[in-house]
């Protein structure tokens, strides 16, 4: 079916044939049965061999069918839509329990699964036939879908412009049966296919070779960025910082304090102020005032220093190389202060995967009780 590599198909072809006959179809009846509020998704992401495996991993979702949407011919075969003369797109129809998963998860599934950049294709598969598109059932799977493509958009993580194409859904046609749970029936030639099409390296390309594990949806990210847009409008109305002079940092500062922000040293560990600190609030530059972290993305890394998962708002902090010692690290610095925080590691819990290791000499902490006294009242909505 699909256009594997010379090289890749000697190899498939060279494997013994294995052929694993589906269970079934009890399980997904006895799901349609339990489930009082089944709605149905049509999509297109190239490749319906791998959209159907990769929505059929979403909890919540009842069953998907491989087949073909959006074009004129009646009941049309594998052959004639590959052929590109009937107009229709390799799709999938998929069942959901709109209780335990919503319309957008669906989406956000899809997207993360899909190159939604290519109208002329999908990866090693050309042709209009295997382009992305939502075929949208009503008008408020049209709404949803809308906004949820503006969004994403908006993040910037792609790195061309979204090209998914929005269709008024019509019919959808099964596939031929063969098709059908083709990686569970063929899972070593679709293993080969799916490796050769490109279609993972291109995901890790965008989400992180760590993807899978760490698993960030598309709507965390929207909603991460909207947060820090509402907190970058509301900090621009409300506070400036700037760096005093030398004389000025070394008249407010400890000499540790001074030492680390502004010589870039380095508190010992289980020795600081902060580094158990349980309290709720915000942590903020010793020089400046500027927000840097929130207690709520505080965690115990062990290390002996504050550890958080993420900023308060990325734009007050710099990032930098830093080759002090035997190997490469990511030096953190306040942006209006230039104040030296620490460094960030590629080690930390989920949803980031990262550790903000930082002195405690470079913080002030703001209990959540004093964030409207001392001015920073936008940041309540944390707590």
């Amino acid at each position: 079916m699909k256009r594997l590599s010379t090289a890749l198909l000697g190899v498939a072809l060279a494997l013994p044939l294995v052929w694993m006959i589906s269970a079934p179809s009890v399980a997904d009846d006895q799901k349609m049965t339990d489930a009082s509020n089944v709605k149905t998704a049509t999509l297109a992401g190239g490749c319906f061999w791998c959209t159907e495996a990769d929505l059929e991993k979403l909890p919540g979702v009842i069953d998907v069918v491989s087949g073909y949407a959006g074009g004129t011919e009646k009941n049309p075969t594998y052959k004639q839509v590959a052929a590109g003369k009937t107009g229709h797109i390799e799709a999938i129809q998929v069942k959901y329990d709109a209780d335990k998963v919503s319309y957008v998860q669906v989406l956000d599934q899809l997207f993360r699964h899909m190159d939604p950049t290519d109208d002329k294709g999908s990866f090693v598969d050309r042709g209009a036939h295997y382009r992305p598109a939502i075929f949208y059932h009503n008008k408020q799977q049209f709404d949803m879908a809308t906004q949820f493509i503006h969004d994403v958009d908006a993040l910037g993580i792609y790195k061309k412009p979204i090209k998914t194409e929005l269709i008024q859904y019509t019919t959808f046609w099964k596939a031929e049966e063969y098709h059908q749970d083709y990686y569970k029936k063929n899972p070593i030639r679709y293993k080969y296919y799916r490796h050769g099409s490109g279609r993972d390296r291109y995901l890790d390309s965008i989400f992180g070779k760590d993807r899978q594990k760490k698993n960030m949806t598309l709507i965390a990210m929207i909603e991460a960025n909207s947060h820090a847009g509402k907190m970058s409008s509301s900090m621009s109305n409300t506070k400036t910082y700037s760096k005093p002079s030398d004389a000025k940092i070394k008249q407010m500062l400890t000499e540790m304090q001074y030492y680390v922000t502004q010589q870039e040293g380095t508190e010992r560990p289980f020795k600081n102020e902060y580094w158990d600190n349980k309290r709720a609030g915000i942590y903020v530059d010793i020089v400046s005032g500027e927000p840097l972290f929130s207690s709520t993305d505080k965690y115990k890394s062990g290390t002996g220093w504050p550890s958080f998962t993420k900023p308060i708002d990325k734009q007050f902090i710099t990032e930098h190389k830093d080759n002090k010692l035997f190997y490469t690290r990511v030096e953190l610095r306040s942006r209006f202060a230039d104040s030296h925080l620490g460094h960030v590691f590629e080690d930390g819990p989920e949803p980031t995967g990262l550790r903000y290791c930082i002195n405690s000499a470079s913080l002030k902490f703001i209990p959540k009780e004093q964030l409207a006294a001392m001015g920073y009242e936008q940041y309540l909505s944390l707590f």
